[in-house]
């Protein structure tokens, strides 16, 4: 494991490269932009050597405050927030990014030790969290990933109606409760939509922790990167889709197999 949080002796882009060569990883293909917002200066350096390494144009900033203007004007393909930053922290810049783009991909770097770090960056909207420390080939896996899912443009369900309690528009990231004691509405983040469209597609059967990584997140099969991503996503969205989130009877747990949405799309 190469320690890019911890590790000192990174030495730039000859060190990196060589480690990359040694991983059987290749650079990207396909030029697109990240912002990193991280102020410590030796790790940020390891992943600026990473990702110019794999064909990205990158952009660094120090500073939350100054991060989150930069991320609101410089149309980014990808954020990437350390959670403990000078004048706003990572939390709160993915938050207010979430307000104005329910569709920008962001990944939080978390402490390894703090889940409650992970559950708060998720809760908030972003897209996948990475423990440090981290290794070369799991920060690559991860962005790989959260990439591919948001270049798709497969649209198969426009709308998914869940029983008589929610119609989740697809498009627009919104649901409309057809309970008339719920007057809110449900704002979705595009996981959320695509992890409904998902199980809307295999309503007709459970769907594995596994089988929604490779196919909701874009992890590559047998990838075996461990992450409490999904679970907290489904938790998430049960308090959206159910009347009672505890006692779930739309996005329903079957023992052993996963997760199954009892629903009618349209």
């Amino acid at each position: 494991m190469i320690n890019l949080a911890f590790n000192q002796s990174t030495n730039g882009f000859g060190q990196i490269e060589q480690d990359a060569d040694s991983k059987g990883l290749k650079p990207m293909s396909d030029k697109r932009r990240i912002l990193i917002v991280e102020d410590e200066d030796s790790i940020a350096q390891g992943l600026i050597d990473v990702f110019v390494f794999h064909g990205f144009e990158v952009d660094r900033v120090a500073d939350g405050g100054e991060g989150l203007q930069k991320a609101q004007s410089g149309n980014y393909d990808l954020l990437l927030l350390d959670v403990m930053l000078p004048t706003m922290d990572g939390f709160t810049i993915c938050n207010n990014i979430r307000k104005e783009d329910r569709s920008q991909p962001i990944i939080m770097l978390t402490a390894k030790t703090s889940e409650e770090d992970i559950i708060t960056g998720l809760t908030l909207g972003a897209d996948d969290y990475i423990s440090k420390p981290f290794s070369v080939r799991e920060l690559v896996l991860r962005v790989e990933a959260v990439l591919k899912r948001t270049s798709k443009e497969e649209k198969v369900f426009d709308e998914i109606q869940i029983g008589n309690y929610l119609k989740v528009d697809a498009v627009n990231l919104k649901g409309e409760y057809l309970d008339e004691t719920v007057t809110e509405e449900a704002i979705f983040t595009r996981r959320e939509v695509d992890i409904l469209k998902y199980l809307a597609q295999n309503s007709h059967r459970p769907v594995g922790r596994d089988e929604l990584l490779e196919k909701v997140w874009g992890y590559a099969s047998g990838s075996n990167i461990e992450t409490r991503t999904v679970d907290i996503h489904i938790a998430k969205l049960r308090k959206k889709t159910e009347p009672q989130p505890k006692e779930p009877v739309h996005l329903i747990t079957v023992r052993g197999e996963g997760y199954r949405l009892i629903s009618s799309q349209t």
